[in-house]
């Protein structure tokens, strides 16, 4: 992974991003696809598009979604301590004595998220699984006034967020779903123009798709797509307790994940076998026998139909503070949709038959 493209990703990890709030990281995106993009604009939604080859008639997008989940305050009580509700799909159980980050006007607050201590639960607590509204966020404040001088009702919350490199090239973070998926498609976009391009290429920053894949249904309405490609995350099996019979057989390492099924379009699916197979990249076989819970599914939907496909990044422990990706397999991804871009032209028909 060459200098430049592994510090972007390294900043977008640590750039907060909650669905809603997408803000900071879109910022990003733009300031780093301004070097090799033709146009580069921001929908209403805050959908960041940027295009190389506009003029050609076929369009192809690529879309890789920019929140992540996170908490949303709603409440200071008395004490000075904050309730909040979720962003997204959170296992309360991945909460509990974490560092948390709350994002005001006035800056960045820490904050911590707990429950009551073990030694004071009594024997039913003890049992019970903890829920949301059963926590609080605790910034050290001794009353209502001092907490709200700071924090407002409507402030995002995420994890502590922090970068970590391990062995064997893989890393973890908060946010790799999808910051990987993002990453994923402006790197491809950058390669592929070096590729050379013969359809105009939009890679987007997707918003709010954690709550309802609503960036990749707007943004596909705007761009208008013939193809589009969804980068995502997908679950890593090789750990204990998932069951691969279910889940399927996916590796940490093991390359990119593409997806079959009644989402992908046959022909975008074939094309991407062939594309990883002229540029010697090893993938991955997933299979889903419905509309999938990515942008994927939005993306095939819009408008008069688009032919879609999904390609994901192996992630362990999803939803969680150490979301654990390999970065070998991101670089792989990126040169898999570079080559499957640059493999077609204005007469490549994607059409079943």
């Amino acid at each position: 992974m060459e200098a430049l493209a592994k510090e972007f990703f390294k900043e977008l990890l640590e750039t907060p991003s909650p669905s809603g709030y997408e803000q900071p990281v879109q910022a990003l995106v733009r300031s780093y696809v301004s070097d090799f993009a033709d146009e580069v604009s921001t929908d209403l939604h805050g959908n960041v598009i940027a295009c190389c080859n506009p003029e050609a008639p076929l369009r192809v997008m690529l879309a890789g979604h920019a929140d992540q989940i996170g908490l949303l305050v709603t409440h200071i009580n008395d004490s000075g301590y904050l309730y909040t509700n979720t962003i997204g799909g959170w296992d309360p159980q991945q909460l509990i004595g974490q560092r948390m980050t709350i994002y005001t006007e006035q800056g960045p607050i820490p904050a911590v998220i707990a429950r009551k201590p073990i030694h004071l639960l009594d024997q039913e607590e003890r049992k019970q699984v903890v829920k949301t509204k059963d926590m609080w966020l605790d910034i050290g404040a001794k009353s209502k006034e001092e907490a709200a001088e700071i924090v407002q009702i409507g402030d995002p919350v995420t994890l502590e967020l922090g970068y970590q490199e391990m062995r064997n090239g893989f890393a973890n973070a908060p946010g790799m779903d999808d910051k990987t998926g993002l990453w994923v498609c402006m790197e491809a976009l950058r390669r592929a123009k070096k590729l050379g391009l013969q359809v105009s290429l939009y890679a987007v920053a997707t918003v709010q798709e954690e709550i309802g894949l609503r960036g990749a249904t707007t943004s596909a309405y705007g761009v208008n797509p013939h193809v589009g490609i969804a980068v995502d995350v997908t679950h890593a099996t090789d750990c204990p307790s998932i069951d691969k019979s279910q889940e399927g057989d996916v590796k940490l390492g093991g390359g990119p994940v593409v997806y079959r099924g009644p989402n992908m379009n046959p022909v975008v699916v074939q094309r991407l076998r062939e594309a990883s197979e002229e540029a010697d990249i090893v993938c991955q076989w997933g299979a889903i026998g419905r509309g999938t819970g990515t942008d994927a599914n939005a993306i095939q939907l819009s408008r008069a139909g688009v032919a879609a496909g999904l390609v994901s990044v192996p992630n362990r422990y999803m939803h969680s503070a150490v979301e654990m990706i390999s970065l070998e397999d991101l670089d792989s991804c990126a040169d898999l949709l570079a080559s499957f871009a640059a493999r077609i032209d204005s007469q490549t028909d994607f059409t079943p038959s």
